[in-house]
């Protein structure tokens, strides 16, 4: 028995359009994988900050009078060891009586610390929900439901939380063009802290947006600056190229500006790709609590001398120094106890080293 020529076509059909379907169907069970894995592992981050918030309040608890302390104390310890049914609630309780505190008492750095705690809180909880809200939006259609692509694995939870009247993420004290760049979207000084965007109670006294740059050379090198606060000149910090978006400039403009200033040399845009990373920090710096959103992006030339020429008056009172690290020096540094921004450059390295090579399109993301 024969097959005529429509028969196999209506055969080659038919298996064309099983083989799309199975494509298909792979391709969508592949993406709801890593969706689930980034919801559980923004769970995990929401939870580290949360419990990161706990510590702040006990050691806030030991700075005020004993009935408030004991309370505030008493709370932390509720929301760190609630179980994810309650931990909503009980974390809620928290935030109440962290905004009853009177911050006026508190110690400036104890402010800041607080601030800082509450802030990655915030971050850690939008990036959660917004893994929830993608992952949902995945399950929930009817063929993913049909054809039981999602599983066995639970469903994500959205976790609320009140935020303090007044809580933003603020982009800077200073209106910014942001102009595109090769591949992404949207002061001179650095930052020993960690991300950190909104504003509580403990408001800083200035917000700014920074334009930071992982400057390498083709021997596989990164230049690090090396300065201190100019209030607290015996403590050192090591950090990258890169400072703060003057009014109406675009964060790649900044840049390119900072890498001349900061170094001598002169880069074009094409140079120039990202921002790959973003870190937020509120900390104390030259007598005032600042709120700094950084965004990083990487360059890669030639190796040359730095030049210090173009430093500010108060870069210079910082005692800014320039030195190469190959990436076995950056992690001695760290190794050794010194204070590196951001804080996970080691691990960073190859991923800038990539961006600059165009070897990856950045994607945005926070970072410590």
């Amino acid at each position: 028995m024969t097959l005529s020529a429509l028969t196999i076509l209506v055969l080659a059909l038919v298996a064309a359009l099983v083989v799309a379907v199975g494509f298909w169907a792979y391709s969508v069970a592949n993406r709801l994988d890593r969706l689930h894995v980034r919801s559980d592992l923004s769970w995990l981050a929401l939870d580290a900050a949360l419990a990161r918030r706990a510590v702040v309040a006990r050691s806030i608890a030991a700075s005020i009078s004993a009935s408030e302390g004991r309370n505030l104390a008493h709370l932390a310890d509720v929301a760190e060891r609630a179980d994810r049914s309650h931990r909503e609630a009980a974390e809620n309780a928290l935030s109440a009586a962290l905004a009853k505190v009177d911050t006026d008492r508190l110690r400036s750095p104890l402010v800041a610390e607080l601030a800082d705690a509450e802030a990655r809180v915030l971050i850690a909880r939008r990036f959660h929900n917004d893994a929830v809200r993608d992952t949902l939006a995945l399950r929930t259609r009817r063929t993913v439901q049909w054809l039981h692509l999602g599983g066995t694995a639970p469903l994500p939870t959205y976790f609320e939380i009140a935020e303090r009247a007044g809580t933003s993420v603020p982009v800077s004290a200073q209106p910014v063009a942001v102009r595109p760049t090769p591949s992404s979207p949207t002061p001179s000084s650095p930052t020993p802290s960690s991300p950190a965007p909104d504003s509580p109670a403990p408001v800083p006294d200035r917000a700014r947006t920074s334009a930071r740059v992982v400057l390498l050379d083709d021997e596989g090198r990164v230049l690090l600056l090396r300065g201190h606060d100019p209030t607290t000149p015996e403590a050192h910090f090591w950090f990258t190229v890169g400072g703060a978006v003057e009014p109406g400039e675009s964060l790649l403009d900044a840049a390119i500006r900072e890498i001349a200033e900061e170094t001598g040399l002169h880069v074009d845009p094409d140079q120039v790709f990202g921002p790959m990373w973003r870190r937020v920090a509120v900390f104390p710096f030259n007598g005032e609590v600042l709120h700094s959103e950084e965004l990083f992006f990487a360059v890669q030339v030639p190796a040359f001398e730095p030049g210090a020429d173009g430093f500010t008056e108060l870069e210079r009172r910082m005692s800014l120094e320039h030195r190469w690290f190959d990436p076995a020096g950056v992690r001695d540094l760290v190794g050794a106890g010194e204070s590196v921004y951001p804080q996970d450059l080691p691990q960073l390295l190859d991923e800038a080293r990539a961006v600059a090579a165009r070897h990856r399109e950045p994607e945005v993301r926070a970072i410590r």
